[in-house]
């Protein structure tokens, strides 16, 4: 009996076969990836990929050049090892890197020239976006949507925006310019499809270094250091067991990411390019599961012992003006560069050098746009423009509930009808 039939025939090798030999629907993954984030705020926030990725930018620019307004705090908690949300950014790639490897599905990508220039620009625009609009597809949609923000819809609508206007651009890029992203493509370290591979030796090396980060910060007395400051008047703790539960939870939303295909440009961008409803209807199931979830935490006051004003969580200042404009460019960036933040994480760990060029983007234009850009324009807004809304305030819990659940519909409707339709499809 060959090796491979061994392999198939053991407990792991069927557990392996079952999860890394097809990929999952995506519908599934953002079924799981919605329990995750709740899991997430259950220990301390929702599920966020900006403020990691943003923290990795602030530490890189505080060796090398002095920031004020998104500098290190003095405290060191936006120190990358301290921070929740920059190592469940770091889990998440890690995460992907070992489900790839798994799946025999890594291979370093590198793209035309043309496409490895669009993937560094759709970062800078998805860095100076998220920034403006205070969140990315993840905070401030998927996360923000479940919270009941009322600045998440207003996001949504400027993603939109900004998705069909970049349609537009790549299709007369296509028809105008077809060289622009055309030209020689190279894989390397890719696995062999039959036979064996240490590949998937290599993904189970990622997950054991993966699982021995908490270790790190573990401390004689079996806890770990608690971490305070300060945001938006109040003070949370972070301890060091929430770090953990990110840990964790990250490197599983990786995997997951990976597996599922989970990518909310498509969901997007597809009912203008090919009219395919399937992207968004996955996206939909997810925000369905979120916003119950979260509902039920926040009317059991689950977390409220973890911070002072957990009902409001992941809901920001940005109704409407800073969600509209930061949404539309946050969404013109993620579709000509393939992903959003954490669309452009989970394929950075398959080995997507574009997506790579994203992330640096991403490092680059979010601290310089927090530090000279953010500022200035905030203070152009009149207040009555940049608001935090939290829709029970205003329409109660069950208001707020029935007005998200029927936009969700509204917008199941309307991709189902393309579908068959194909309206508003350029394909």
């Amino acid at each position: 009996m060959s090796a491979e039939a061994k392999k198939e025939k053991s407990v792991f090798g069927e557990l392996h076969k079952g999860l890394f030999e097809h990929s999952w629907e995506m519908w599934v993954g953002s079924i799981i990836l919605a329990i995750l984030s709740i899991c997430l705020f259950m220990i301390w926030k929702p599920w966020g990929s900006s403020g990691g990725i943003l923290n990795w930018g602030q530490n890189i620019f505080g060796m090398f050049l002095p920031l004020t307004e998104s500098a290190p705090a003095p405290n060191g908690v936006w120190i990358w090892y301290e921070n929740p949300y920059a190592m469940l950014s770091i889990m998440v790639i890690m995460g992907a890197l070992a489900s790839a490897l798994l799946a025999k599905e890594f291979a370093v990508r590198l793209a035309p020239a043309g496409e490895l220039f669009k993937g560094l620009l759709g970062g800078l625009l998805m860095g100076i976006g998220c920034i403006i609009g205070m969140g990315c597809t993840i905070g401030n949609f998927f996360s923000g949507w479940a919270a009941l923000s009322g600045g998440a819809i207003i996001f949504v609508i400027g993603l939109v925006i900004g998705v069909f206007f970049a349609v537009r651009y790549l299709l007369w890029e296509m028809e105008k310019h077809p060289k622009m992203s055309s030209g020689k493509s190279s894989t390397f370290l890719q696995a062999r499809t039959k036979g064996n591979s240490l590949q998937p030796l290599a993904g189970v090396i990622v997950i054991i270094i993966a699982l021995a980060i908490p270790f790190l910060f573990y401390s004689a007395d079996g806890m770990y250091a608690e971490k305070y400051f300060e945001t938006t008047g109040w003070t949370e703790t972070i301890t060091g067991l929430t770090l953990i539960g990110f840990i964790f939870i990250g490197l599983l939303i990786g995997v997951v990411l990976q597996r599922s295909r989970w990518c909310v440009v498509r969901a997007l961008r597809e009912p203008f390019m090919t009219g395919d409803a399937k992207p968004a209807v996955a996206i939909i199931a997810g925000l369905l599961v979120g916003v119950l979830g979260f509902t039920v935490l926040k009317l059991m006051n689950f977390t409220k012992d973890f911070h002072p004003n957990f009902e409001e969580a992941m809901v920001v200042s940005n109704f409407w003006m800073p969600a509209i404009i930061g949404g539309i460019i946050f969404g013109f960036g993620m579709t000509i560069a393939g992903g959003c933040t954490v669309g452009s994480s989970w394929r950075a760990g398959e080995g997507h050098v574009k997506l790579w060029l994203s992330l640096l983007g991403i490092i680059i234009a979010a601290p310089l746009t927090a530090e000279y850009i953010n500022p200035p324009l905030l203070n152009l807004i009149p207040g009555g423009m940049q608001q935090k809304i939290f829709l029970p305030d205003h329409y109660s819990y069950l208001g707020a509930v029935i007005i998200m659940l029927l936009i969700l519909l509204i917008w199941y409707i309307f991709v189902k009808w393309n579908e068959r339709t194909g309206r508003f499809s350029a394909m």
